[in-house]
């Protein structure tokens, strides 16, 4: 037995895992302080499924720009594609005259699908088959989303379809993770559907960057374009791929955003392209391609969330605190990578040198 357990060989944590264990244990420490420090309804796991109701969108398009950001490219119009979806899903809600409540959600559904199916081939086409910037592409189709967002209406709408306000206001209870109010009651967990399709939208491009060709074939081709080449990789089709699937979980990301607040204006989910580039690097992501996890860039996603919260619990509630401390956290991150990846680096070159200097003996 002894013999064996000298022979189990453990694999060691890839840069995008380790990375991945480190935000993880970050969002552990700060939650935990928080319970800590502030109690109230951190102590209750409705608090929990309160940052993923409210965050269900930004998690959504954490996941697209970890797609893209993985294979080495960078999509920052998610938001203005975000915007755009809402009004237009709004506007048609309020105007369908469709009797069936259901087709009508249905049309809503597949219309903020093919919002984000429009810019994300529109956009892999350009970056990927013309050679154009990505971030000049994207930044183009950040502000075509916002014009044609004002374009739709310059002022405020509300949806008023009373099948999609009923889907909208519908909330998964768990009872066991509920809590006893003052009066005896039981009040139990909720968690809406938007919260549910972003856990789901997660563990889905997990599986699809882990285990299927077309997710090694994006970390191969954001790890050296030119060695993906000779490994016979379509990278100018794995690029476009990239891209689609961004765009489609942008459009995805705006019909979530108003299932959870049912409005529709110009302002709706402005620079939260910059927050999903920071949840996903806070993640473990990096901004030079070939390393990420889209399991890391929710836990980044929830950081931000946690942040967020805790400000406007703490006396220091104005909105500049806020953005201090996500460029804080941004920073952080973005020098812990260095150190842990610089450091693996040297000991990956250590033992190397170690290995050529010592053959192993047939």
């Amino acid at each position: 037995m002894s013999g064996n357990n000298k022979n189990v060989h453990r694999e060691p944590l890839t840069d995008a895992q380790l990375l991945m264990v480190i935000s993880i244990g970050i969002f552990a420490a700060m939650y935990l302080g928080a319970m800590v420090t502030l109690g109230g309804g951190f102590l209750k796991a409705q608090q929990i499924f309160d940052l993923l109701n409210d965050n269900a969108a930004l998690i959504i398009i954490s996941c697209a720009l970890t797609v893209v950001m993985i294979g080495g490219g960078i999509n920052i119009s998610v938001g203005g594609v975000i915007g755009l979806t809402v009004m237009s899903c709004a506007l048609f809600l309020n105007n369908c005259t469709i009797e069936s409540d259901f087709v009508t959600i249905l049309l809503t559904f597949l219309l903020a699908l093919g919002i984000g199916l429009a810019f994300g081939l529109l956009q892999g086409f350009l970056v990927s088959y013309l050679e154009i910037q990505p971030f000049i592409v994207t930044l183009a189709g950040m502000f075509l989303a916002r014009g044609l967002t004002t374009i739709l209406s310059v002022n405020p709408v509300k949806v008023t379809h009373a099948g999609f306000l009923a889907l909208s206001k519908t909330k998964l209870k768990i009872s066991w993770l509920g809590y006893v109010a003052q009066n005896g009651n039981l009040i139990p967990a909720k968690i809406e559907i938007g919260a549910i399709v972003a856990v789901a939208v997660v563990l889905i491009m997990w599986m699809v960057l882990r285990y299927l060709k077309l997710g090694r074939n994006i970390y191969a081709l954001g790890g050296n374009r030119q060695s993906a080449l000779m490994l016979g990789i379509n990278v100018k089709k794995t690029c476009f791929s990239s891209y689609v699937i961004s765009g489609v979980l942008s459009g995805l990301a705006g019909f979530v955003f108003l299932m959870h607040k049912p409005a529709g204006n110009a302002s709706v989910a402005m620079r939260s392209e910059m927050d999903a580039i920071a949840a996903s690097i806070i993640g473990g992501t990096l901004l030079t391609g070939g390393v990420g996890n889209v399991i890391g860039s929710f836990f980044g996603a929830m950081i931000l969330a946690t942040i967020q919260k805790i400000i406007a619990l703490s006396p220091l509630n104005a909105s500049w605190w806020q953005e201090m401390a996500n460029g804080a956290m941004l920073g952080f991150f973005i020098m812990l990578q260095s150190v842990v990846l610089s450091a693996r680096a040297k000991s990956r070159g250590k033992l190397e040198a170690n290995q050529q200097g010592h053959p192993k003996k047939e």
